[in-house]
């Protein structure tokens, strides 16, 4: 079944038939809580075009809301007659304060995301990582009111490449430029390096939060246009905001990922009650070789992580980055500033032996979910077992032990699903400017879609939970 599953997993060729393009108010304050892909070749009809992308100014305009007499608005809350939008190059244009009020009001604080935060993203510009330099220019986009209250914020990014984003469309830009377009530069909605579910359009929770979103996707889908870019990406929505945007004419594309569900565990052992006989062995042997190869694995949060610590995971990053894809997207600097700025929301998992550190996994804290991240080792050396054992056996048990539903354990990797990690749906939406190529574009995801589909219910069939828990 593995094998199967394996074979259905591969990318998928894109082989779409082309046409040719058809042708002065009240104001209050808002009060907020703390807080290798395959290359295609294609024929195209039509002239060989070739457009330059615009600059468009820092302000998007004024919109006028609906005027609504609706009941649900409270007597303290004065709807504004208009918001104003506008694109800032930096995220430190905007208050934390401002900014994650719109992250918690949009996740709520039971599905609290680390990675929207400010801390996050300002830490992955401030360290280099998410620039101009590096190919990712911020184009935040942010909604206020009469009285300067932001009422939404949108993580956007003009992209000139594709690395970095987990939702693969190479292939897309070899199409566009076998017809003599340009694919990049894009303007891409997501956090970067960072293939993790949640909102992206982060919207204060008000009676006009709906008014606001359908505005902040409308400006979107003009600021591609005037910019006289081929597509704007949302990549790593909510089932919900997908289901939103796909009613705006974005096109939807899923994927799969691993996550590990606690069912009201209170130890690691109750877990593996849970599990196939053969599986809850394999576990159970896995683990004991960390003690055989004298190795002690500890969990660090906040102040418990040392300079030290970060400066040895950088090059344990930089191990990995060099054996898989070649050149790391992160900078030493970037641990430092997140670790420092996100205290206790970082779980750092390392190996010791003796006094020395050989491993890490790195993972952040969320309201209900523990977000596996990245991994490392000392170069040119092996310990059988180890990576399962950071990566996958200790957020178990931290999840368990912090009281969370959830871990996510990243992208790819179906040795998972023998660990307990069970494939689920993620999300990406995707408006072309281009009729031909979007509606050839759409005619390859509907073929995707049920590839991955069918890969998920092979996989889920052949589970490694007990038949009661696995039907559950």
């Amino acid at each position: 079944m593995a094998a199967v599953a394996a074979s259905c997993c591969k990318p998928s060729s894109f082989l779409g038939q082309f046409h040719s393009p058809s042708g002065k108010s009240q104001c209050t304050q808002i009060s907020g809580t703390s807080v290798p892909v395959p290359r295609i070749t294609a024929l195209f009809w039509g002239s060989r075009k070739s457009t330059t992308p615009q600059e468009v100014g820092l302000s998007l305009g004024d919109f006028t809301l609906t005027v609504s007499t609706s009941k649900d608005i409270s007597a303290n809350e004065v709807k504004p007659k208009k918001i104003s939008l506008s694109v800032v190059s930096s995220i430190l244009d905007v208050s934390p304060n401002d900014w994650d009020a719109c992250t918690l009001d949009a996740t709520s604080p039971e599905k609290y995301n680390p990675f929207l935060t400010h801390a996050f993203l300002s830490s992955l510009e401030e360290s280099g990582c998410a620039v101009k330099e590096t190919g990712w220019m911020p184009r935040h986009m942010i909604a206020k009111d009469e009285c300067e209250n932001i009422l939404g914020v949108v993580p956007l990014y003009l992209k000139s490449h594709s690395y970095g984003e987990f939702v693969f469309d190479h292939s897309w830009a070899d199409a566009y430029y076998s017809f003599g377009a340009k694919y990049y530069p894009k303007l891409q909605c997501c956090v970067p390096f960072t293939p993790v579910t949640g909102p992206r359009i982060l919207i204060r929770n008000t009676s006009f939060k709906d008014q606001v979103f359908d505005v902040l996707v409308s400006a979107l889908k003009d600021l591609t246009a005037k910019s006289q870019l081929s597509s704007l990406h949302i990549t790593f929505p909510s089932e919900i905001e997908c289901q939103k945007l796909k009613g705006k004419g974005f096109l939807q594309r899923i994927g799969m990922q691993y996550h590990w569900k606690n069912r009201n565990y209170k130890n690691f052992d109750e877990f593996l009650m849970d599990m196939k006989q053969s599986k809850r062995k394999n576990i159970r042997q896995e683990r004991k070789k960390i003690s055989v190869q004298n190795l002690t694995m500890k969990r660090l949060r906040g102040y418990e992580i040392k300079a030290k610590h970060w400066d040895t995971f950088y090059k344990f990053y930089r191990n990995t980055a060099d054996n898989k894809w070649g050149s790391p997207y992160l900078t030493r600097d970037f641990f430092h500033n997140m670790g420092s700025k996100m205290g206790d929301q970082v779980l750092l998992v390392v190996a010791e032996e003796g006094e020395e550190l050989v491993a890490g996994a790195l993972n952040l804290i969320g309201g209900d979910t523990l977000f596996g991240r990245l991994w490392g080792c000392q170069p040119r050396t092996y310990y059988p077992s180890l990576h399962f054992e950071a990566c996958y056996y200790q957020a178990i048990e931290a999840a368990i032990e912090l009281g969370l539903n959830t871990v996510e354990a990243g992208a790819q990797g179906d040795h998972k699903i023998q660990r307990g990690y069970l494939p689920v749906t993620t999300y990406s939406c995707h408006y072309l400017m281009d009729e031909g190529f979007r509606k050839a574009i759409e005619d390859f995801l509907v073929r995707e879609s049920s590839q991955v589909r069918l890969v998920m219910k092979l996989l889920h069939d052949s589970g490694p939970y007990k038949e009661v828990i696995q039907q559950t």
